[in-house]
């Protein structure tokens, strides 16, 4: 928004800085902070917060993220201008997406995002507790995407031309699947060899110990471009519903 030349009226963790933090409902919080503003730049602790508060905003509102296991709409905008960018399609791109599925807003959303192209493969890579939920395999499903679960990391390494990896933290796993560090869904040069020569790298970031600092150096590694592009998606979002 700076950018463009407009101001922020910020509020981290409005549940403790904020009127919310004496019970003041999420509608009266919108309905407020609307006759201040000309547009709300939202992340909510709920599934479904977003929606809420445009049911009854009287100025855009834009998803930053709601609940884990939720959506991150404008996350997988720049993700998806990112492959195509890199790939220069997304038409017939074959994209994995790693870890922690369940609970990950970003890769529920670029699935979703996903299945609006044709010939798209996802694989679903993932421990058995944390696969992707049923409601975005109906979703793929209904649009007739292909997709797999798979378990097997480095398997399917060969075969996609976009790795996006997620984090999955350590209280995620039962004890017993824990292997320092997540061995199982861990990137580094040696792993990184296993995929296509001009495929990617991806991670919305932040990354916990899944990525190698080793490999941020790789031109297949593009999640510092990737944030970049967030900056040039979000000012265009931002104008597009200014203007």
């Amino acid at each position: 928004m700076i950018r463009l030349g407009g101001r922020v009226m910020s509020t981290e963790r409005a549940q403790d800085f904020s009127s919310v933090s004496y019970g003041e409902s999420l509608d009266d919080t919108i309905r407020v902070v609307g006759n201040y503003s000309d547009v709300i730049v939202l992340r909510h602790n709920q599934i479904g917060g977003a929606k809420r508060a445009a049911e009854i905003s009287s100025i855009p509102i834009i998803n930053a993220g709601d609940g884990k296991g939720g959506q991150h709409p404008t996350q997988a905008l720049l993700d998806l201008y990112t492959i195509y960018k890199e790939i220069k399609t997304i038409d017939g791109v074959k994209v994995a997406m790693v870890g922690n599925l369940q609970d990950g807003r970003t890769v529920r959303s670029l699935a979703y995002l996903l299945g609006k192209f044709e010939r798209v493969k996802i694989y679903f890579v993932a421990p058995p507790t944390l696969q992707m939920k049923q409601d975005i395999l109906d979703y793929l499903g209904r649009h007739d995407v292909w997709y797999t679960l798979e378990s097997d990391f480095q398997k399917i390494l060969p075969e996609v031309d976009v790795v996006y990896m997620t984090r999955i933290e350590e209280e995620k796993l039962p004890a017993a699947a824990i292997e320092k560090p997540f061995k199982r869904y861990f990137l580094d040069e040696e792993i990184m060899k296993l995929m296509r020569s001009n495929a990617i790298l991806m991670h919305p970031l932040p990354r916990l110990n899944e990525i190698s600092p080793v490999v941020d150096s790789n031109p297949r590694s593009a999640y510092f471009r990737q944030t970049k592009n967030g900056v040039l998606i979000r000012m265009a979002l931002l104008s597009s519903v200014l203007d």
